[in-house]
């Protein structure tokens, strides 16, 4: 089972940022969108005037960040060196990979590494499985911190403060389903991982555990996607591998 970015991500309205930081934000909503965008939808997903995303739309341009086909806009040139970088220089990426590639092949599943980038959880990397029926979960692919057990994984472990500014913003004047998810979070941290089932895409079950820089200081999480039908009957010996998987890379990570 293939997934389109372009149609599963769901988009919100960006907070109010400051004036320096609108590029940025311009920028971000691009990235994310999974296909060129048009002005008309970057002003409802900002929520900027036309003229103010032609000022910001001006430099990205010019230094290839952004580039215009057809009336509509979509990541540069330049993106592809950021992401080339990123990818040679991350030592989360270089000490999660091992371990990913490893459970991917112990559970015949897909793995994929993911941490919150604003409000959302964006999969760095992704391991495919080789089966013929496989969640495939894109590389550079996010959505909102509220839904999947990627997102819960990584939301739990966030700084309280922030976890509870990015819930009071999505789930604004929702106070039982805010007292649900908290409820839930707080699970989630004490049990060391979060499960769900068909929250992100139809038939998808996912387990995604922690991984944590120093104790207490989580840079993220792994996850484990199959679907649905192949996962059951297996769920605690996925969670049981994936939870190990996490673990190792963490104490990677404590070795720098």
């Amino acid at each position: 089972m293939i997934n389109d970015p372009a149609m599963n991500t769901v988009m919100t309205t960006e907070p109010a940022v400051a004036t320096s930081e609108r590029s940025l934000m311009v920028l971000s909503v691009i990235a994310r969108y999974g296909k060129p965008i048009t002005v008309r939808k970057l002003k409802e997903l900002t929520g900027l005037p036309q003229s103010t995303l032609y000022r910001h739309l001006l430099p990205l341009r010019k230094w290839g960040l952004v580039q215009e086909q057809e009336n509509c806009y979509a990541p540069g040139p330049l993106s592809v060196q950021l992401a080339w970088g990123f990818d040679h220089t991350s030592y989360l990426l270089s000490n999660a990979q091992p371990e990913m590639a490893l459970l991917a092949e112990r559970c015949g599943e897909s793995v994929g590494l993911m941490v919150a980038v604003n409000d959302q959880v964006t999969c760095l990397d992704m391991v495919d499985s080789e089966q013929s029926l496989r969640c495939s979960f894109s590389k550079g692919r996010s959505h909102p911190l509220l839904r999947g057990a990627s997102a819960k994984a990584v939301l739990a472990h966030l700084a309280p403060a922030a976890a509870d500014n990015i819930i009071a913003r999505q789930l604004q004047g929702q106070a039982e389903e805010v007292q649900r998810l908290h409820t839930e979070l707080a699970a989630i941290r004490g049990q060391g991982y979060a499960v769900s089932e068909g929250e992100v895409d139809w038939g998808v079950w996912g387990v995604s555990a922690p991984i944590f820089y120093k104790p207490g200081q989580a840079v993220g999480a792994i996850t484990l996607m199959a679907p649905a039908i192949r996962a059951e009957g297996r769920h605690q010996e996925l969670i049981a591998a994936t939870v190990k998987a996490a673990a190792a890379i963490s104490e990677r990570l404590a070795l720098f």
